[in-house]
């Protein structure tokens, strides 16, 4: 009976130590890199509560002869996942296989990985998501949705001047790039998607496939 509760406390240990360890790796991940760059809010929830699921899934279920199996499924059900109001933005899908990857290795990983390795391993994820975050990809590009109602100057001929229109309009210093959308001739106006490099401040909208739903349906 003692030989039994021990047993039993030394796996409670495990599971607190390692659930501690990837909520820190999860944070670092989503709430200072992620967070920091986008300064989005709304898929922060997700990303902690998915990864808090997966490891106590893998952990718990570790016994059972189903740990590849197992965690290959949950790739391939996230992989294509779909939410029924939206589409999850490339970056946010990356972020969402990341935890849920870091998950699944602090969890399935069996006791002949030291736990050297695992600090290693979640090192070099942390380390190559903040090398190309805040170094690589020091310029933050986005985006912006604009109905535009001068459709003489979305033409080709025009475009340095609805660029120069554009930047004086709504006060964006440098225009990158400038998309042409929808075009309504009743209404005479046109769906632009306006690119450029914002302040780490600003949300990252060029994924947003809902802005540009809204968008097109105030034309309809």
């Amino acid at each position: 009976m003692i030989i039994q509760y021990l047993n039993d406390l030394e796996d409670y240990q495990a599971l607190i130590v390692r659930f501690a360890f990837n909520l820190i790796v999860t944070l670092i991940l989503v709430r200072w890199l992620y967070y920091g760059i986008t300064k989005r809010k709304d898929y922060l929830f997700s990303y902690i509560i998915i990864s808090t699921v997966v490891f106590l899934l893998c952990f718990l279920l570790a016994s059972v002869e189903l740990e590849l199996g197992f965690a290959l499924g949950l790739f391939a059900i996230f992989g294509i996942i779909r939410y029924r109001t939206m589409q999850i933005p490339i970056k946010e899908m990356t972020y969402l296989f990341l935890v849920i990857g870091v998950s699944v290795i602090n969890s399935l990983s069996s006791n002949s990985i030291g736990f050297l390795d695992i600090l290693i391993a979640n090192t070099f994820f942390i380390g190559l998501t903040y090398v190309l975050e805040k170094v690589w990809l020091l310029r933050h590009e986005t985006s912006m949705i604009i109905i535009y109602e001068n459709i003489d100057l979305i033409k080709s001929e025009n475009r340095e001047k609805l660029i120069e229109d554009l930047e004086t309009r709504t006060g964006i210093k440098k225009i990158n790039k400038v998309d042409i959308g929808k075009i309504n001739f009743l209404r005479n106006t046109a769906n632009l998607r306006v690119y450029y490099y914002a302040k780490d401040d600003v949300v990252n909208a060029a994924d947003d496939t809902s802005i540009m739903d809204m968008s097109n349906d105030d034309d309809d």
